[in-house]
């Protein structure tokens, strides 16, 4: 069985993420998609938020499973089996961040491979924390979130 990990934040989780999530699944047997807790970056959600908000869009992809982690993905994939992580690339701007994770997982694991996938046109200028800017001040666009997301989002924002 061919494994690949799909880690990330996920806060929140985006069309553009799930998109992504596909198209792994259509290469790979299993995806597991790694919720890192990454404090660093002041989270909106916690894990266990995160978790649920995915979980609730996911359930119709077969062969994708949902898990959470904390520490390195190169190590959590060999603890998982994996032969690959997936990342999603939408623009150049992310080139040059990726390239070099990508460069460094190699040192830590050469038999793991990094796979870019990028996701549909309609979805490539969307991050996380841009849909976080935006909601911050209104909630007028859901085009990029689900709707548990959405109505997530402007719980946290107080947004009536």
């Amino acid at each position: 069985m061919k494994r690949a990990i799909y880690p990330g934040t996920f806060d929140p989780i985006t069309y553009g993420h799930i998109d992504v999530l596909k198209r792994a699944c259509r290469i790979f047997d299993e995806v597991i998609i790694a919720v890192v807790a990454n404090r660093q970056k002041g989270p909106l959600f916690t894990p266990e938020e995160r978790v649920g908000l995915i979980a609730e869009n996911i359930g119709s992809i077969p062969n994708a499973r949902l898990e959470t982690f904390d520490g390195l993905a190169v190590d959590y994939a060999r603890s998982k089996g994996a032969v690959a992580l997936v990342r999603g690339m939408r623009a150049v701007s992310d080139f040059d961040y990726e390239f070099q994770m990508a460069q460094m997982n190699r040192h830590l694991d050469e038999e793991l491979e990094t796979i870019f996938l990028m996701p549909s046109p309609e979805y490539f200028f969307t991050s996380s924390t841009l849909v976080k800017q935006v909601f911050k001040y209104t909630d007028r666009d859901t085009r990029f979130v689900p709707p548990n997301v959405h109505a997530a989002l402007k719980k946290r924002y107080n947004i009536t």
